[in-house]
């Protein structure tokens, strides 16, 4: 067996050296220990690819690494450089490297310990030779060696495997140049292995950029690895191929599954301070290299770690520093004895320095999507080391330009957007702005907030508060917009896509008004409508009426939600301005600008006279070209002129005004040509403030009929004005103004009064009522006349009441409270008051016939009894009728007490109402003021055949001369007893006691001629 390697030489320089000193065999077994169990317990497959990627590097080839694992066994074979025999003694040397090329990635000479933990006979095989390691054949080595006795008795004859080079004779495999073998120790040994091969992935290539191809074998199958990997992109790089990836980006497949990694890398010289506490071997390698590898999609954006990565530091290969960023590290940080973990100190503070700056960097270099935040370290460190990158990046990441600027779909004017035609710089996250909203909010803002980020990047992700982004609040956005000069129709295109943001966050909105301002907040402001627009003309100068009316342009359905007005004629008119701008028109600057915008409004409204009542303080100019409110004018050629006082307060309008807006018009506004109508609606009885002659007295009188504990309503409440200030001899022409509609129905239709309990009554309306109470016909109220050419003109009335005057509409005559029956002057409130005072008056014509009338129409109608007795009362005195004192006049309630009180005054009428009558008038009956004692007796006798009636007594009482209370009667009928004195007296007690009084004149001429019996009875047939 040859020895290429002096494999002979090493081993005798070694027991030498272990024979002189055997702590120096000590020192180096537990070393080799410390690696095998410690440090490099699990790093046997990185560290058998570090050796490949050395070997690559040293060829400059692509190197290629295969791993066959057949349960048992493990073979490494690589292409490359061959071992040599500078190789082989820094294999068999701990800490002692051949490897002092800044460019290798082996720096310490302790990784090939790592495959002592797996195996105790490594070999290797090159094309320079082989080497093999045995540690049973340096336990043998080593017996021989008294000095050793002691030392190997004392480890339990435990021995390092790598201190003893033997020389081998076994060829690498076809088409590789250097193969490690590794019979593997036990079954603990081989589920390692066999573990580390399955966790084997895209993180060994990146790490090892030199490595082109891992293959990897085991029972289970075979795995592919392979990496096309490019420089990191710079300004002089060449755009990519289609055929080739882009700069910068290395593309790893495994088994047919592609990964893409964003490669960006920095490195340069170290200086001496750096350096200067690391050891001597490591002051040697004066260079650092910093290399981030970033897993993109095939559009290279960023996504997260494949599972099968781990997320650690790699130094370049794999530490135990954990690393929360989803990116792989790969950089020279200088590593503490147990190769694990980062040693630190200035070097590893400049690297971590290094290493934020270059990871900034590339985030310049990622496509600008939102995933890029992604990439930004927010939430808790995973480590030391971890920690100190994370804070370095948050200082640097905020000055990085790596945002993208928002691009409108549609690009606005040149005039407002200065950007070129190529993709605007990046931003700096301390210049960008973030806001709520969708694509349509961003293209709108885009071109008049600079560093806007575009739609899609959530202005609530924590990695732009970490970035120090300026994030927006729908509100702050409204602010930031407050002094912008847009036109209209832009502020329009905002409000259609802030059209679903909060209300509450838009209390602010600047809208653009029609007079070129622009104002904070929609509310109170008026929207055109189509019909405002089409009905105002755009050259009508409203400023005069304060008016805040929104551009048409920027009119938008939004405003109306945050409380803006849609603006009809009608509500522009309604608005609190314009009431303003009216009740001030009198005093203003420029009245007739006031006027010219209110009429047109007006106009455009379509309002009717009493529509606005408080229209009529609109200052115009009358013909004297005075200013006068518009409800003390006049149309020109008004026939309200013929009726009014002569000192009445209205003056006639201007005729161009009148000329230009008309008639209707100036009505609206309270100028008059006829009576206003007053409308008003839910008008309360109780609060009235019309400004109408006697309201309170109106609404007293309504309250008293109800007698309501709770004031009533009238919702529609229309009314006359000015009834007031007709000139008394002129009522015939304002009755004629008055009967025309629409005046006539405020006259006639009554007030429909809402109670409290629901219910609704009718009762007279405001105009009925002041025209009843007031001289308008012929000097008379209408209530003190009667209507006497109707058809149902009741004769009753005649004396009572005059004659209303010839020729008036009935109608109307009823309206205004003319009297026409005594049925209806009975059933109206006071009607019976009224009746008995007109009776009283002597001066008033009755006849008898209508007197008895009189009172049978008041005893058998429904009406209440006076509030007080009458102090005079019709009646009649023997055949006279006379208006006698109530102490001196009784109710007639028996026929035969009449001779008794032949000098009473005496009320008459048929004998059933008697009661009723004393009752409403508060007076005696006749019975109750005489005694009507029977004086003297007299003889009973049957009462004859012809005249005995079933309900009357069978006998009577007769008297030769017949006297009661000393006056001689004809009869008397007392306690159901007849007294009488001849044919008629007893007729007329026979008559009273059946109850047929109208019986008497019959039964009388019975007495007289029985036999007339049968003619009599014959002749009352044809009675009524």
């Amino acid at each position: 067996m040859t020895d290429p390697y002096r494999t002979g030489e090493l081993r005798t320089h070694v027991l030498d050296a272990w024979t002189a000193a055997p702590a120096r065999f000590r020192e180096d077994a537990n070393a080799e220990e410390d690696y095998a169990l410690g440090g490099y317990r699990d790093r046997v497959i990185v560290e058998l690819a570090q050796n490949a990627a050395d070997a690559a590097l040293r060829a400059g080839v692509p190197g290629h690494l295969r791993l066959e694992f057949d349960g048992r066994t493990l073979t490494a074979a690589n292409t490359g450089a061959p071992l040599d025999t500078e190789g082989v003694r820094a294999l068999s040397t701990l800490r002692a490297s051949a490897k002092r090329d800044d460019t290798q990635v082996g720096r310490f000479g302790v990784g090939f310990a790592a495959v002592v933990a797996v195996s105790d006979d490594p070999v290797i095989t090159s094309a320079n030779g082989a080497v093999t390691w045995s540690r049973a054949r340096t336990r043998a080595a080593l017996t021989e060696i008294p000095a050793l006795a002691a030392e190997l008795a004392a480890r339990d004859s435990h021995v390092p495997v790598l201190r003893l080079p033997f020389p081998a004779d076994t060829p690498p495999p076809p088409g590789f140049t250097t193969a490690v073998h590794l019979p593997l120790r036990d079954q603990d040994a081989q589920s390692l292995v066999s573990a580390l091969l399955a966790a084997t992935g895209p993180a060994l290539l990146l790490a090892l950029p030199s490595l082109t191809t891992v293959e990897i074998t085991t029972p289970e199958g075979t795995r592919l690895l392979t990496s096309d990997a490019h420089p990191a992109p710079d300004a002089h790089t060449a755009a990519p191929t289609s055929s080739h990836p882009e700069p910068g980006v290395t593309v790893i497949e495994a088994d047919g599954e592609r990964t893409r990694w964003r490669v960006v890398e920095d490195g340069g010289a170290l200086d001496d301070a750096l350096l200067a506490d690391r050891p001597a071997e490591e002051r040697a390698r004066r260079t650092w290299s910093v290399r981030w590898a970033f897993p993109v999609d095939t559009d290279g954006a960023p996504v997260p770690l494949p599972p099968d990565v781990p997320p650690v530091v790699h130094a370049p290969t794999p530490s135990d520093e954990p690393q929360s960023l989803p990116a792989l590290l790969l950089a020279s940080f200088p590593l503490a004895p147990d190769r694990r973990h980062t040693a630190p100190g200035p070097l590893t503070d400049f690297l971590v320095d290094r290493a934020a700056t270059t990871y900034a960097r590339a985030l310049t270099t990622l496509p600008r999507v939102p995933s890029l935040l992604t990439l930004v370290p927010v939430g808790l460190a995973t480590g030391e080391l971890d920690a100190a990158l994370r804070r370095t990046l948050t200082h640097h990441l905020p000055d990085t330009p790596f945002l993208p600027h928002a691009t409108p779909a549609t690009p606005p004017p040149a005039a407002d957007l200065s950007a070129t035609a190529d993709a605007p710089p990046a931003l700096r996250p301390r210049d960008a702005v973030a806001i709520s909203g969708g694509p349509g909010l961003i293209d709108v803002i885009a071109p008049v907030l600079p560093g806007l980020l575009p739609a899609g990047w959530p202005p609530t992700h924590p990695a732009l508060r970490a970035l120090g982004v300026r994030r927006l609040a729908t509100a702050d956005l409204i602010d930031a917009l407050a002094d912008l000069d847009r036109p209209p129709s832009w502020w329009r295109g905002l409000y259609t896509v802030l059209d679903a943001a909060e209300p509450d966050a838009l209390g602010a909105l600047p809208v653009p008004l029609a007079d070129g301002r622009l104002v904070r907040g929609p509310r109170g402001l008026l929207v055109p409508t189509e019909e405002f627009r089409a009905a105002i003309p755009e050259a009508t100068p409203l400023a005069p009426l304060g008016l805040r009316v929104v551009h048409p342009d920027a009119a938008h359905p939004l405003l109306l939600r945050l409380g803006a007005t849609e603006a009809t004629p009608r509500t522009v008119l309604d608005s609190p301005q314009v009431r303003a701008a009216v009740a001030a028109s009198y005093e203003s600057d420029d009245p007739d600008a006031t006027a010219e915008a209110v009429l047109t409004l007006v106009a455009a409204a379509g309002l009717r006279p009493g529509d606005a009542p408080w229209l009529g303080e609109l200052a115009l100019r009358d013909a004297d070209d005075e200013i006068v409110p518009a409800e003390e004018l006049l149309l020109p050629g008004a026939p309200l002129a013929e009726v009014l006082a002569d000192d009445a307060p209205f003056g006639e309008v201007a005729a161009p005004l009148a000329d230009r807006f008309g008639a209707a018009t100036l009505e609206a506004v309270g100028v008059l040509w006829t009576f206003t109508l007053l409308r008003a609606e839910d008008v309360s009885l109780d609060a009235l403030d019309l400004g109408l002659d006697a309201e309170d007295d109106w609404a007293d009188d309504l309250q008293d009929r109800l007698d309501d504990p709770v004031p009533p309503v009238v919702p529609e409440f229309t009314a006359v004005r000015d009834l007031e200030l007709v000139a008394p001899d002129r009522w015939p022409r304002a009755l004629e103004l008055l009967s025309e509609p629409p005046l006539r129905a405020a006259l006639r239709d009554p007030a429909r009064v809402l109670r409290a309990d629901g219910r609704t009554t009718d009762l007279p309306s405001y105009t009925g009522w002041w025209l009843a109470r007031h001289p308008v016909l012929d000097g008379h109220r209408p209530g003190d006349l009667r209507l006497a050419a109707a058809e149902d003109a009741d004769s009753l009335l005649d004396g009572l009441y005059p004659p209303a005057p010839s020729g008036l509409d009935p109608d109307l005559a009823r309206a205004l409270g003319v009297r026409t029956t005594l049925a209806e002057l009975l059933a109206a409130p006071g009607g019976a008051d009224e009746l008995l005072a007109r009776l009283a008056d002597p001066a008033l014509p009755v006849a008898r016939d209508q007197l008895r009338d009189l009172w049978t129409e008041l005893a058998t109608s429904a009406a209440p009894a006076p509030p007080g007795p009458p102090a005079r009362v019709r009646a009649v005195r023997g055949d006279a009728i006379v208006v006698a004192d109530a102490a001196d006049t009784v109710v007639l309630d028996a026929p035969d007490l009449l001779p008794l009180l032949t000098d009473c005054a005496l009320v008459l009428a048929p004998w059933p109402y008697a009661t009723r009558l004393a009752d409403l008038l508060d007076l005696p009956l006749a019975g109750e003021e005489v005694d009507g004692a029977v004086d003297g007796d007299g003889v009973e006798r049957p009462v004859p055949e012809p005249v005995r009636l079933p309900d009357a007594p069978a006998t009577y009482v007769a008297h030769d001369r017949l006297t009661v209370d000393g006056v001689e009667v004809p009869w008397r009928y007392v306690n159901g007893v007849a007294h009488a004195s001849g044919d008629d007296g007893l007729a007329r007690a026979v008559a009273w006691s059946a109850g047929v009084w109208q019986a008497r004149y019959q039964l009388a001429e019975l007495l007289r001629t029985p036999a007339a019996a049968a003619a009599i009875r014959t002749e009352s047939d044809l009675d009524p």
